[in-house]
């Protein structure tokens, strides 16, 4: 059977070779977060082939333990009744989280953390009964049912989890500043007579590149920005404006301006100047720029200076879309998902290699289509050998 790892890492130790069974919940492999950390694990490997009954809390630093599938009959163990919510949560959260790294953090599911947060459950009251003690839906829908005075308790949790939380239906909203401003932002780039262009680009080697950095903190929106920046070295017109449909400006700076969602609207954070900064620095830039953003204290500066504007939906999923031009700018590239493709090789077989889409909508009172054709090409060749993004 097929054990799926809920970490990303490298399988350092095998514990119990293909074929072979283990009792239920004892290791079958070591998992180690960086190259470092192999060695490490292929140390403990002696130690991990025995079962142990409740494994100890480890270091953050220390390799994570692949378990297999937790026994059917402690998954389904029902949570405790309680009368009151604050005892039930409470008698849940008693011990040491089975799903926790030393207690402090949880490791949950998308949807589970999505559903806590929108009724304010505390994952560290709820046990998991998830592989390896993940918290599932399944768990944060019983902790609020528990949490209820008995009697048409899970039937409240499950209408509100069909109503979104703090939207009225029916109700008219007004616009928030933000939204007003985006709004008329929108409305404004209707004006300007844009094209797109779409194109492929492999990804295999980026993604290497990742997994061997991310542990420095390098981010994988700082490496996509420093490759556009990097193109648009060599395309300078791709980064030019044109703002009284007169004339247009090359831009002397590149300024990699980035979509982020924040409550209530978007926001466009700018690394300013991302083909001149290391990829190290403009991790930790870009980092600061989110942190600001979210927390509504970015200065005008940061975010209204952008020449060309990356946003990117592959995080959930998304292989592709279009993105609406901003005022004032020559071009936008939306990013879509890294996703497994078959491909035909060049020795005329069958291979898989991953890829993903991106498409750039550009002002064509500037930028026409053999521009942007070229700049693809300089971007795919960037990404498909990307050394000169560590440089």
């Amino acid at each position: 059977m097929d054990v799926e790892s809920f970490y990303d890492g490298y399988l350092a130790a095998i514990i119990v070779d293909e074929g072979l069974s283990a009792a239920v919940g004892s290791t079958i492999a070591l998992l180690a977060e960086t190259e470092e950390e192999i060695a490490l694990a292929q140390s403990k490997k002696g130690s991990s082939s025995a079962p142990t009954s409740a494994p100890a809390a480890e270091k953050n630093d220390a390799p994570k333990v692949l378990d297999e599938k937790p026994s059917p009959v402690a998954a389904a163990t029902p949570a405790p009744k309680a009368s009151g919510g604050s005892a039930a949560v409470g008698a849940l959260g008693s011990a040491v989280h089975p799903a926790s790294e030393g207690g402090m953090r949880v490791v949950a599911s998308p949807y589970a953390k999505k559903l806590a947060k929108d009724f304010g459950v505390d994952l560290k009251g709820v046990v998991g009964s998830g592989p390896n003690g993940r918290v599932v839906a399944k768990d944060v829908e019983a902790a609020l049912a528990a949490s209820k005075v008995s009697g048409g308790a899970a039937a409240a949790v499950a209408s509100q989890a069909a109503k979104p939380s703090g939207v009225e239906l029916g109700s008219v909203v007004p616009f928030t500043t933000m939204q007003s401003a985006v709004s008329r932002n929108m409305v404004e780039s209707l004006a300007v007579p844009t094209f797109r262009v779409g194109y492929t680009i492999t990804t295999d080697a980026l993604d290497a590149l990742y997994k061997k950095i991310k542990s420095k903190g390098v981010t994988m929106t700082a490496l996509l920005a420093k490759a556009t920046a990097l193109a648009l070295v060599k395309h300078p017109v791709v980064n030019s404006s044109c703002r009284d449909g007169k004339s247009f400006t090359y831009n002397s700076h590149i300024n990699i301006a980035v979509a982020v969602a924040i409550d209530g609207g978007l926001i466009t954070p700018v690394l300013q100047d991302a083909d001149k900064i290391d990829i190290y620095s403009l991790s930790r830039k870009w980092k600061e720029l989110v942190d600001k953003a979210r927390a509504k204290q970015l200065q005008p500066n940061e975010y209204t200076t952008g020449t060309f504007t990356l946003s990117n939906l592959g995080m959930f999923g998304v292989d592709r879309f279009d993105a609406i031009l901003p005022p004032g700018t020559g071009a936008i590239m939306a990013v879509g998902a890294s996703q497994p493709t078959v491909v035909g090789t060049k020795d005329g077989r069958i291979g898989m290699k991953t890829q993903m889409q991106v498409n750039v909508t550009a002002d064509h009172r500037v930028i026409y289509g053999a521009d942007l054709a070229a700049f693809l090409q300089t971007l795919a060749e960037i990404i498909e050998d990307p050394k000169d993004l560590t440089l």
